[in-house]
């Protein structure tokens, strides 16, 4: 059975082609969902959450663009309107911003686990402003609107949840650096 036939299942609610559409995407958006949430047990709930939002608008698909794509956005809209109505937003204003962009430089000594730890630790204003611009490729303005923040407050947003990521990062190094010094003393 064809993707099409498949999703037009859907639409008629046949829970054998609900079932295949998940199993289908299942794994991709737990991963997407994961990127949004503090833990195991949040991806899991926004994940069900996505799936519901999914089969509900099924019919709404069109079948222009990709279907994963189409599912991709339906997931970290819902994460993210879990958070505008859990969260508030901290507000800066747009002078308070440092231009400088810290990045986190490559480092072979940190593992990319302790990196996806480490941004699932980050607040979740910083969060999810790392995520929609830096792995998912949003623009300031286009995050400013998922998120009903001003362009500033993004990228104050950003650049303060890098400064956490590159501390955390460099302290971790240190650390392992520390570590290997004492051993091989």
């Amino acid at each position: 059975m064809d993707l099409k036939a498949i999703i037009k299942g859907c639409c008629k609610r046949d829970i054998k082609a609900q079932r295949k559409i998940y199993d289908l995407m299942a794994t991709k958006l737990f991963s997407i969902s994961l990127k949004y949430s503090r833990n195991y047990q949040e991806a899991q709930d926004n994940l069900q959450d996505s799936f519901i939002k999914i089969f509900d608008n099924i019919d709404k698909f069109k079948f222009k663009g990709s279907f994963e794509g189409w599912c991709k956005r339906i997931t970290i809209n819902t994460a993210l309107a879990r958070y505008r109505k859990h969260d508030v937003y901290e507000l800066f204003n747009e002078d308070q911003l440092c231009e400088q962009e810290d990045v986190v430089e490559d480092n072979e000594d940190i593992s990319l686990q302790y990196l996806l730890e480490s941004v699932q630790q980050l607040p979740n204003r910083y969060r999810m402003v790392f995520n929609l611009y830096v792995l998912d490729g949003y623009s300031h303005k286009e995050i400013a609107e998922k998120l009903d923040i001003s362009e500033g407050t993004s990228k104050s947003n950003l650049a303060r949840g890098r400064k956490i990521l590159k501390d955390k990062v460099q302290k971790a190094t240190h650390e392992q650096r520390s570590r290997l010094k004492i051993n091989n003393g």
